[in-house]
């Protein structure tokens, strides 16, 4: 089974995540599929980017998203979503 999750890279106490697709039982910071982009909590407010188009695709191949990343999606539409929210 695919999961969509966070991988930590950062030095201690400056945590800068990844966001890849990878074998559920893998480890977290294990062997992935695909980078699907990137998350930084430590700026103010955090640095969000994603690739929407390959999101969307590997959920539509069966891979489930974790809470923490159903969350960043949710809360950092696709560019096209903005722009058709504004018209």
């Amino acid at each position: 089974m695919l999961a969509i999750s966070l991988m930590r890279i950062g030095a201690k106490g400056k945590p800068f995540y990844r966001v890849v697709v990878k074998e559920k039982r893998s480890k977290r910071d294990g062997k992935y599929l695909e980078n699907l982009g990137t998350y930084n909590p430590m700026t103010n407010p955090a640095e969000v980017k994603l690739r929407h188009d390959r999101i969307e695709y590997w959920m539509g191949v069966g891979a489930q998203p974790t809470e923490t990343v159903v969350s960043l999606i949710k809360h950092n539409p696709a560019a096209e979503e903005v722009a058709a929210a504004a018209e």
